[in-house]
């Protein structure tokens, strides 16, 4: 693996994360997303949602959050089940990119999911244009199980079942 750590993010975090959410790779990413108010983000209180920074050996290489869908007070997933975690992720800079980060990041959030048994699954949404990170999740394991629209994106949701994931993964 590649040594990832992931720390909360903090208002610290401010000028490194409004630059990632600069890069054309972020932005293309991201759709209607973009623009999100980390001051914010980062201020206010959730026990349904973490956002940690991802970094190696000390330096920040990219975002990860991970939301309650059901609790979180934007209700962006709409009315779903309860016990699923929702999970999005980012790498800052392009020369991050492709060097395995991105699976280690998803890999270590996926732990921190299932590591309550509450949890049955994960979802996520990638837009349905973005073909590279349906083929990062499909190796992870998530299978699509169907088109959503959410403001004016249109995703992909995968998800992630618990028994996928735990036949994947060894006992620690």
């Amino acid at each position: 693996m590649t040594g990832i750590v992931l720390r909360p993010a903090g208002v610290a975090d401010l000028a490194t994360l409004a630059h990632w959410d600069r890069q054309p790779h972020v932005i293309a990413a991201l759709g209607d997303d973009a623009g999100i108010d980390w001051a914010d983000e980062l201020t206010r209180e959730s026990d349904a949602q973490q956002t940690l920074v991802a970094e190696i050996a000390g330096r920040p290489i990219g975002l990860v959050q991970i939301i309650d869908p059901a609790r979180e007070e934007t209700h962006y997933w709409g009315a779903v089940e309860p016990d699923l975690c929702a999970v999005d992720i980012w790498i800052g800079e392009a020369a991050d990119l492709g060097r395995g980060h991105g699976t280690a990041m998803m890999t270590e959030a996926l732990r921190r999911c299932f590591d309550d048994p509450r949890v049955s699954a994960v979802v996520i949404d990638p837009l349905t244009r973005n073909t590279a990170a349906h083929r990062f999740y499909a190796r992870l394991g998530f299978v699509p199980v169907g088109r959503r629209t959410f403001g004016t994106d249109d995703c992909l949701v995968h998800r992630l079942e618990r028994a996928t994931w735990e036949a994947r993964t060894p006992p620690a």
